[in-house]
């Protein structure tokens, strides 16, 4: 099995890069996150569950990719070496101009805390981790979508409203 090296912030909650051997239990939170949010856009009534096959492999070769960062905090609690919380960062190259000096923007993808392990600040360890990730890739923004229960969390962080909607389209 691979070192588990972490990183322990100031609420001691470790903070760790996820291996490998942690696809499952990422597998498992992910699906745990689209289960929170609910609704047909994140849970459409044709879904046949094949999204999770083409997540394990994208998420397999994300692991080890420069520009992405996958944090976990480990459950303990004697669950069998469960995962207690993940989140996920990306870096996205731009094209630079005068509000975004060298067109780097993160984005932070699917934080999620297992029910049985909430309110006990991993969360927040995990954003800090991947904040201090992206300061040191000098990204020149950082975007996310909360969720009513966690916006909350990312105000706290220094997250603001952007100024333009957020739009989507499906093709």
């Amino acid at each position: 099995m691979p070192q588990r090296t972490g990183i322990t912030t100031a609420t001691t909650t470790a903070v760790r890069q996820a291996g490998e051997y942690d696809l499952v239990e990422l597998l498992r939170l992910r699906t745990l996150l689209f289960d929170d949010l609910g609704g047909d856009f994140f849970n459409p009534a044709t879904d046949d569950g094949s999204w999770l096959d083409t997540l394990a492999v994208v998420l397999k070769d994300q692991l080890t990719a420069d520009d992405v960062r996958i944090l976990v905090v480990d459950g303990g609690d004697g669950d069998a070496g469960g995962l207690a919380a993940c989140g996920i960062g990306t870096i996205e190259q731009r094209l630079p101009g005068p509000h975004l000096r060298n067109g780097r923007i993160g984005h932070v993808i699917g934080v999620i805390t297992d029910p049985a392990h909430r309110r006990r600040g991993h969360s927040r360890a995990i954003m800090r981790g991947l904040l201090d990730w992206f300061r040191d890739r000098e990204v020149a923004r950082v975007d996310l979508y909360a969720s009513p229960e966690g916006e909350p969390l990312y105000r706290d962080l220094g997250f603001t409203d952007l100024p333009d909607p957020a739009l989507y389209w499906r093709p």
